[in-house]
């Protein structure tokens, strides 16, 4: 019993020789006086410490809205659609590894993250919904008037840098919550001058009244008197382009029972029996105009779809309608 009675009590010596001579814990590291993030003070503090203070202190600070003003409206973009969110231990591990040289106290940045994909789809949003579009200068076509409608300009968000804005606002705690973003102008892709220079030339076909009128410079520079396609070969209707010219054109004479003997025939140009005389300016699918023979024929539907003009007034009309030039029939 006794023998017993001094084994126990040796065990308990030696354990606590033990803890005597054990080293003693070592201390959690604490922040260096004058530090702190978002003015929140951490001097002191365990990192433990600090990241629990932020999350008191700073996180309900972030969790305000975000105004962006566009085309004098506010458009609110919620946090949660964004996914803010405080990594306070990250930043108190920035404040515990600040340097500091006194007296100057240190706020290290907060460790925020959000979806960047999330502001984009907002702001991209807003753009479509200011978004001004600008107005392209046209011209109308008729018969005796060509008419100009002028360019307008249009305005728009400017969707980089008001991201970017946004952006940096969300990743700084100091920044307003609150931005303004001005339009900027968008320019219309034609304008007035655009519009004189591509319709710089345009004919027009009027075949109820057998004239054919030159515009240049969107002004009437001269009419002709004409043939048209007659009663079931008529010329055709619509808005086309002159697609070829050509000098004393040859005639690939259609396989069509009014060609008789010539139908698919190749007539050189100049030859007696080629109907297009002098000059070819082609429109669409054969149709085309040419000088004529007969001169009778003239300011009467007598043609097999083509335009006829006296040879002398196709000739001057020639070298004034560039390929390309707009062409109206009606």
């Amino acid at each position: 019993m006794v023998m017993r009675r001094l084994g126990v009590l040796f065990v308990l010596l030696a354990t606590a020789l033990a803890l005597a001579a054990a080293p003693a814990t070592a201390q959690e590291p604490t922040i260096k006086p004058g530090v702190g993030s978002a003015g929140i003070d951490l001097s002191g503090l365990t990192v433990a410490q600090a990241a629990a203070k932020l999350d008191a202190e700073l996180a309900p600070r972030l969790q305000g809205d975000l105004i962006l003003g566009a085309a004098g409206r506010p458009w609110t973009l919620k946090m949660a659609d964004v996914g803010l969110k405080l990594d306070s231990v990250r930043t108190a591990k920035r404040a515990l590894y600040a340097k500091v040289v006194a007296p100057q106290p240190v706020q290290v940045p907060a460790a925020l993250t959000h979806s960047r994909i999330a502001v984009r789809s907002f702001v991209e949003n807003v753009a479509k919904r200011v978004y001004g579009a600008p107005r392209d200068a046209t011209v109308r076509i008729t018969l005796r008037k060509l008419y100009l409608s002028h360019s307008r300009r249009g305005h728009g968000l400017p969707v980089d840098a008001t991201r970017k804005a946004v952006d940096a606002a969300l990743d700084d705690v100091a920044a307003p919550r609150v931005l303004h973003q001005t339009l900027v102008t968008v320019q219309p892709k034609v304008t007035a001058a655009d519009a004189r220079r591509i319709y710089g030339t345009v004919i027009t076909i009027d075949r109820n009244h057998f004239k054919l009128r030159l515009f240049k410079s969107l002004k009437l520079a001269k009419s002709y008197g004409i043939a048209v396609g007659m009663a079931g070969l008529s010329t055709p209707a619509g808005e086309y382009r002159i697609q070829d010219k050509e000098v004393d054109p040859a005639w690939h004479v259609p396989n069509s029972a009014w060609a008789g003997s010539l139908a698919g025939q190749v007539i050189p140009g100049g030859a007696p029996d080629n109907p297009l005389k002098a000059r070819w300016l082609g429109i669409a699918n054969g149709v085309g105009i040419h000088g004529t023979a007969e001169d009778w024929s003239i300011g009467s539907r007598a043609s097999h779809g083509c335009i006829r003009m006296h040879i002398a007034d196709v000739k001057a009309l020639f070298p004034r309608v560039p390929i390309g030039t707009p062409v109206l029939i009606v």
